[in-house]
């Protein structure tokens, strides 16, 4: 029996409705009914003794272990962690016959760290925006109500009383929340367009950074709380896409408890094994959090094309649109029929079914995205936009103007199934980092014509032996000539440098490639340069960019002014 790991739910989780604290913990079969009965009764009694009557315990078993969890005040999150600590560290002396803390002097140190970490104001205000139906957000050192052009922020030191803000100016701007395996950054973008094209200023957030009204005002990964607070500060947004990652969701719950729209793209095997999520139902749960935070007069966008998430979504309470790939899906027809909202690809038509009346968006031609209906994937994040753009309440017009003019500029969807011409060479950039990304490359690259084939691919250290074995598996499906296994030296997280090129070698090899066809163990760039000194005209290049997609699309832009030709030394 071990902790795997102790942390703060700020908001509703997986076991939660709202804030608490949560422990998962490894656990063998033979252990487990003990354990989390000894856990139950100790976080019963120090909760009661510390004064916090009422709350709601909670319970998820998972191979090899489980969670236990309960709800505490927003304000003392941190001292709720401590306790849950010290209410499995009783359980477990319970469970192997030897001295439990001492509870006297542990229950006077859990008080102590409450009333050190308690603040009223904040409560008091959190309360207030909740009673009001607005966001409220604690972090960077800020708390604030509101969003975007209806936002007010504060220190944490200048917490105001809830009866001396204007609530009159405070108020939401639209939000849509966007998850999934595959396509979120692609569909946020979209959205975006979609809304700017509306003659609203949009903000995003995504894996590579957070936008205002086109203006980068945060780099990197801000996927998770951190970049839904720095977007829904900044009081020029008046339209607020989110990409909300699996890892934020379920390190700290849902951030904004009050959304728009929620966009599910899809579910796919990755990220399995982190956090007790082992499987695809509870990984598809754990995406679903952001549908809680739609209201009945909301929407919720989902894939019907997905077994898993029509499975798991049986329950949901808010609106639904489905969307689908096929023109005739069982679970959209019956959708429709009772008066449901849906998108479909219909031929190569990107269709719109409301009130079972279809209407045209687009067809795949006219949708530059779509690499002429190769990119079905594309075609997929199109449809779910669509319907998103609508909840958003953004004008049919902008919907249609933007779904033929997106991918048009490079920029508009960088790293993102974007394909280039460099001296007679074709180079397809994406972001693919799972077996499901991989494959719908692998459809897309399947329009480009080519001589021969490279793939580059990379994997980051927190997926399994066998799910980086699953990635270099599925790259078969785009008949590589050559294979390069990159070293993303930014995302090793405990592995050893060389270790995940060596295991895709090893299964390359094992899968019939030849040594002369494997490259491995090379950072990004210098990847790309192999991949670029390698290519002759006609060749295709197939690479999956992760961490330097900016210095690759500079040296890929540098060789096109040089007049550089495949087959020609790199210019140094």
């Amino acid at each position: 029996m071990r902790v795997l790991d102790s942390r703060r739910l700020t908001g509703p989780s997986l076991l939660l409705d709202r804030a608490g604290a949560v422990l998962d913990i490894e656990l063998s079969d033979a252990e487990r009914d003990r354990a989390l009965t000894g856990w139950r009764a100790a976080a019963t009694r120090l909760l009661d003794a510390v004064g916090w009557h009422g709350q709601v315990l909670a319970m998820r078993s998972f191979a090899g272990g489980a969670s236990v969890a309960f709800t505490a005040p927003a304000d003392a999150l941190y001292a709720a962690t401590d306790l849950n600590d010290a209410a499995w560290a009783s359980a477990q002396a319970e469970l192997e016959g030897t001295p439990g803390p001492d509870t006297p002097a542990t229950v006077e140190n859990l008080r102590n760290a409450i009333a050190a970490e308690r603040r009223p104001a904040l409560q008091a205000l959190h309360d207030a925006a909740r009673a009001r139906g607005v966001v409220f957000l604690h972090g960077e050192e800020q708390v604030s109500v509101g969003s975007g052009t209806g936002v007010a922020v504060w220190p944490d030191d200048a917490i105001p009383a809830p009866a001396a803000v204007d609530w009159s100016r405070v108020h939401e701007v639209p939000i849509a929340l966007v998850t999934g395996s595959n396509g979120k950054t692609t569909t946020v973008r979209l959205l975006a367009a979609m809304a700017k094209a509306a003659g609203r200023v949009a903000g995003l957030t995504s894996t590579d950074g957070v936008a205002v009204g086109g203006r980068q005002i945060g780099e990197g990964d801000y996927s998770g709380p951190s970049g839904a607070r720095l977007l829904l500060r900044d009081s020029a947004v008046e339209v607020a896409v989110l990409e909300t990652a699996r890892g934020g969701l379920l390190r700290r719950g849902l951030t904004v408890e009050r959304a728009d729209v929620a966009v599910i793209t899809n579910i796919a095997d990755d990220h399995l094994g982190e956090f007790g999520v082992q499987d695809l139902t509870t990984l598809a749960e754990t995406k679903l959090l952001i549908a809680r935070a739609i209201g009945a007069e909301g929407r919720v966008v989902l894939n019907a094309d997905d077994p898993v998430l029509v499975a798991a979504s049986r329950d949901l309470t808010a609106p639904i649109a489905w969307f689908s790939l096929a023109a005739v899906n069982p679970v959209v027809t019956e959708h429709v029929a009772r008066g449901g909202l849906a998108a479909v690809l219909r031929g190569d038509e990107v269709t719109l079914l409301e009130r079972g009346r279809p209407v045209v968006v687009a067809k795949t031609s006219e949708v530059p995205i779509a690499i002429g209906g190769a990119a079905r994937y594309n075609v997929a994040n199109a449809l779910a936009a669509v319907l998103a753009a609508g909840g958003l309440g953004l004008p049919f017009e902008a919907i249609c103007e933007t779904l033929r003019r997106f991918g048009t500029d490079p920029a508009d969807n960088p790293g993102r199934a974007n394909l280039f011409e460099v001296g007679g060479v074709k180079v397809l950039m994406d972001y693919a980092h799972n077996p499901h990304g991989m494959e719908a490359l692998a459809a897309a690259a399947a329009g480009v014509p080519s001589t021969r084939r490279l793939v580059m691919l990379g994997q980051a250290g927190d997926r399994s032996d066998e799910a980086i074995r699953d990635l270099a598996r599925s790259v078969m499906a785009l008949r590589p000539d050559r294979v390069v296994a990159k070293e993303m030296d930014r995302y090793l997280r405990g592995r050893a440098e060389g270790e995940i090129p060596g295991i895709m070698a090893d299964e390359f090899r094992r899968l019939g490639l030849s040594e002369a066809q494997i490259s491995a163990g090379d950072v990004e760039i210098r990847a790309v340069e192999k991949a670029l000194e390698w290519a002759r005209p006609g060749d295709l290049l197939i690479l999956a960019v992760h961490q330097d997609r900016p210095v690759v699309a500079t040296l890929l832009d540098r060789l096109r002014r040089t007049g550089w030709k495949a087959g020609e030394p790199l210019p140094r």
